[in-house]
């Protein structure tokens, strides 16, 4: 469905019945919707609701990079849940989408039963690595618009973060490929430079506020979000840390295990063993 916001127009994918337990998920960096079909597919009993983040999939990419910081995008969420009369949920997000679903239950804690993060992180800690982060952040914001999605797919699919993403099946490394090109330049620039993790707000000290329950969920592959995920493991008062054998995008390299993680603690918190 489409669904329009504080003047966005959002993509909104949902599978399930009303009455079901909700679990809203939330996409990483050059994803979208389509990022979760084979974890969704695994969850039955739901009422899922994915969400293409602005500037991502088939929703609106604004023109002011002011549009897309953080704190725009955690109202936008809320009108979201409002619209769809969301009360409570599951929140699950993957990596840009972590920290967002990070950030909306540090403002919205009541709305959200528990809250899955799968390799995210509450922000920087202090001002200079957000500024030297900003700095990446627009540089590579520039390279977007100067070179286009072609060259900025190749190059983004070349960093050490997805290097366990080669071992994937050639069907599933194109479905991913197909993802990434049917991005908005300009909503991947605007992107970066609104709500990347250098403009948001650190939200560590949020993280021993949060009771409801916490999974984090890391891949052994990705030895500096296990460490962020240590951490915060530490902070949380009502947290679990699972590290499963792969990369950074859990989700897309082990649907079936990923999806039976989210089961097993969902079971017992919003619906009924």
């Amino acid at each position: 469905m489409e669904l329009t916001v504080r003047g966005v127009s959002y993509h909104i994918e949902i599978i399930g019945q009303d009455e079901a337990p909700v679990i809203v998920l939330l996409h990483g960096f050059t994803g979208s919707t389509v990022t979760w079909n084979r974890v969704m597919r695994q969850l039955k009993g739901y009422k899922l609701v994915a969400i293409d983040l602005i500037g991502h999939g088939k929703t609106e990419s604004p023109f002011e990079a002011e549009r897309y910081h953080m704190d725009q995008q955690l109202e936008d969420l809320e009108a979201i849940s409002k619209a769809l009369q969301l009360t409570a949920f599951a929140l699950l997000g993957y990596s840009m989408g972590g920290r967002t679903a990070l950030a909306y239950a540090c403002e919205y804690p009541e709305r959200v039963q528990c809250l899955l993060l799968e390799s995210a992180s509450p922000g920087l800690y202090v001002e200079q690595e957000r500024s030297k982060r900003r700095e990446s952040d627009a540089a590579l914001a520039s390279y977007i618009r100067e070179q286009g999605i072609e060259r900025f797919v190749e190059k983004w699919e070349r960093i050490p973060l997805f290097e366990s993403q080669k071992s994937l099946s050639e069907s599933v490394k194109q479905e991913v490929r197909t993802e990434r090109l049917s991005q908005s330049p300009l909503g991947l620039a605007n992107s970066l430079l609104g709500m990347g993790t250098g403009s948001q707000r650190s939200y560590w000290d949020c993280l021993p506020t949060l009771n409801m329950p916490v999974l984090l969920v890391t891949g052994e592959g990705d030895p500096k979000f296990c460490s962020i995920a240590r951490e915060m493991d530490k902070m949380l008062p009502n947290s679990q840390h699972r590290i499963i054998s792969a990369g950074h995008a859990i989700h897309v390299e082990k649907p079936v295990e990923f999806a039976t993680m989210v089961e097993e603690l969902l079971i017992g918190i919003i619906k009924e063993d």
